[in-house]
């Protein structure tokens, strides 16, 4: 059964702009692009990070490093996967006395977010984490707030928000898909989804 798309939310010149807008608000923020390094979690959450960067370098006139980040295994959930799909961490710079900006492209949970944590903590002991990310959707199931946000969207807990983004994705957009009547328990109530990376945590 196809997906049905209940609301269309951003078209790729709305991503972009809002892109553009928390790469001012990150200069802004952290008094310009000094000390600064930004980092993606995988997939989508690497493709905004380098778009970020790109912003800030032509903002600014100074470029700042960018990291990729695979939480695969700091999940909470790694141990109910039989097989966990890995990426490439590639952390191309020293984390310590850094300000590190995280960057996912849905929060929801923020169990993701939790992970990430974990795994630049890993690496070192920066100065500062801030997190940025293109939507959020609430449902927060930890104490987890992002410091930049394009685009605050309502919805219920069983229904996805879709971000697609070239160039993993044919288009560049953010849609809200309706929850699936089927996944519910006797009592009516909404079941968790199931969380991919499509629909972020």
């Amino acid at each position: 059964m196809p997906d049905t798309v209940k609301a269309s939310l951003m078209n790729e010149q709305d991503v972009s702009r809002s892109l553009m807008r928390i790469s001012h608000e990150i200069l802004e923020a952290n008094g310009g692009a000094e000390g600064l390094a930004i980092v993606g979690i995988v997939t989508r959450g690497d493709i905004i990070a380098h778009q970020v960067a790109e912003n800030i370098q032509k903002i600014e006139g100074s470029a700042v490093p960018v990291g990729t980040l695979d939480i695969s295994l700091y999940r909470d959930d790694v141990a109910t996967k039989i097989s966990p799909v890995l990426h490439r961490t590639d952390l191309p710079f020293n984390v310590d006395d850094t300000t590190v900006v995280l960057v996912d492209d849905v929060l929801f949970t923020g169990r993701t977010i939790r992970a990430a944590l974990d795994a630049i903590m890993d690496y070192g002991r920066p100065n500062a984490i801030q997190l940025a990310v293109l939507v959020d959707r609430g449902h927060r199931e930890l104490p987890i707030r992002a410091d930049y946000v394009g685009k605050n969207v309502p919805s219920s807990y069983g229904e996805k928000v879709m971000v697609r983004l070239k160039p993993v994705d044919e288009v560049t957009d953010v849609r809200i898909i309706a929850a699936d009547p089927t996944e519910s328990d006797a009592a009516g109530d909404a079941l968790p989804p199931e969380i991919d990376a499509i629909t972020g945590e």
